[in-house]
């Protein structure tokens, strides 16, 4: 079975997800649980890799433009760990892949958080990405 990208997004922010709450954990380990009976072969997807190998690359820079996003009084730490996840994938995805535009990032986004979170956090992830949407114009 081929995964779509809304699939591929589905499983990065598994990976990332585990990742954040066990940084020392074995990446490879959780591929191959993630992936378990979803890939062909148990191969990695292109754009998988792309996602969370970019938004672990990329994870200090990202994590500064989320809190330059926040409320005054608000800290990264502050956050729910699934809308962190969630904040990193689309705002690489917004910035480091140039065939999704920036309307899809923000949609599928708010997917993952019907997905993982609540109503709240989709309210919050829209907010912050149509923030960061406007620093882009």
């Amino acid at each position: 079975m081929t995964l779509n990208r809304h699939r591929i997004r589905e499983s990065a922010f598994q990976i990332l997800f585990a990742l954040e709450s066990n940084p020392s954990g074995d990446i490879n380990a959780v591929y191959e649980e993630v992936l378990t009976g979803s890939t062909d072969n148990n191969e990695i997807p292109v754009y998988l890799k792309l996602l969370v190998d970019g938004v672990v690359e990329h994870q200090e820079q990202l994590d500064q433009q989320i809190t330059g996003l926040l409320a005054a009084k608000w800290r990264l730490s502050r956050l729910a760990k699934t809308d962190l996840v969630i904040l990193r994938i689309a705002l690489f995805e917004l910035q480091y892949v140039d065939d999704v535009p920036a309307a899809v990032v923000i949609n599928e986004a708010l997917e993952l958080t019907k997905t993982f979170s609540d109503e709240a956090s989709r309210r919050f992830v829209n907010g912050i990405l149509g923030n960061f949407e406007k620093t882009l114009s």
